[in-house]
């Protein structure tokens, strides 16, 4: 795999690229085997609206009289899970289906839930990347089937009138990846971030060779705080439900971070020097997480070292 990160992250995200078909060798068997002891745990958040946890990106769910909504699907053999889930929170199949980025731990389950009849929607870079390599960057290799792609794409974002709530999904540019979303439920005062936001579970992974940038991580982080307030409840990509002073918190990380590697970058220090400096030690905190301090850091910095992205144009 063709990235800057670490070998810790390399090393989780096989199994996205397994299930994504970007690794072909591991046989279906293996790939079950893996995920038998996840457990899929529901967390209601409101009237007709839970999150789901389990493995891979948090899981939004909306149910009710226009049919269920879910915000990501995880891992392909955990798809028999996930529809348990949803049936025990009394809501009907899987109509519609939102993926907040193109990371196979966010949409291994489109085939299954595509098959079974769910609408799929997305930004249009999501579909390209599924589509195959980009010219930009990394993608599905091979691409992968019809029943997974998006089958409505979007530009800007676009807003669902269902189960008595608006609900707007606005994309954010060039910021965890080029295709990244996030779904915010109007009257449940929901807000899902997929993996624009990773709460207390690690520092935050920029996919450069997916068009993410650092920036653009802060710059979500400031819309989403003009969309809550203090009683929305935050669905993060990863990671445990959040608060708007939790990701203000994570927007004043994101923005220290940045400063202090752009002054350093400005003072004409490498990539090495910089990570030296320990700029996101305070953060560094999780033995566990799949982002240290140097791969973060590394990723703002080379993402400051491009220039700022032109506005992308409609397809």
């Amino acid at each position: 795999m063709r990235t800057f990160i670490s070998t810790s992250l390399g090393a989780v995200l096989l199994a996205s690229s397994a299930l994504t078909l970007s690794a072909c060798s591991q046989s279906n068997a293996q790939e079950t085997d893996r995920f038998a002891a996840v457990e899929i745990k529901a967390q209601p958040l409101g009237e007709g609206i839970a999150v789901l946890f389990g493995a891979g990106g948090n899981i939004g769910v909306s149910y009710g009289p226009d049919g269920t909504v879910l915000i990501d699907d995880q891992f392909a053999p955990l798809t028999p899970k996930i529809q348990a889930a949803i049936a025990d929170l009394g809501a009907e199949p899987v109509k519609y289906l939102i993926n907040t980025h193109w990371h196979g731990d966010h949409t291994g389950g489109n085939e299954n839930f595509g098959k079974a009849g769910a609408l799929i929607m997305a930004h249009d870079h999501v579909r390209e990347r599924m589509l195959g390599i980009q010219s930009s960057g990394r993608g599905n290799d091979p691409a992968s089937p019809a029943e997974a792609l998006p089958a409505v794409t979007y530009h800007d974002g676009l807003k669902l009138h269902l189960n008595g709530d608006e609900v707007h999904v606005k994309h954010m540019k060039h910021a965890h990846t080029d295709g990244d979303s996030i779904v915010f439920w109007k009257k449940a005062n929901v807000l899902h971030m997929g993996d624009l936001y990773f709460n207390k579970v690690t520092l935050p992974f920029i996919d450069l060779n997916s068009g993410g940038n650092a920036r653009g991580v802060l710059a979500a982080a400031e819309t989403a705080l003009t969309m809550v307030d203090d009683e929305t409840k935050i669905i993060p990509g990863h990671g445990p439900m959040a608060t708007k002073a939790d990701l203000m918190s994570y927007r004043d990380m994101m923005k220290t971070v940045i400063g202090l590697v752009e002054t350093a970058q400005s003072d004409g220090k490498t990539l090495e020097e910089v990570q030296a400096m320990k700029p996101a030690a305070k953060w560094d905190v999780n033995p566990d997480g799949f982002i240290k301090g140097d791969a973060f850091v590394e990723a703002v910095y080379k993402s400051l070292k491009v220039a700022p992205h032109k506005e992308d144009h409609p397809h």
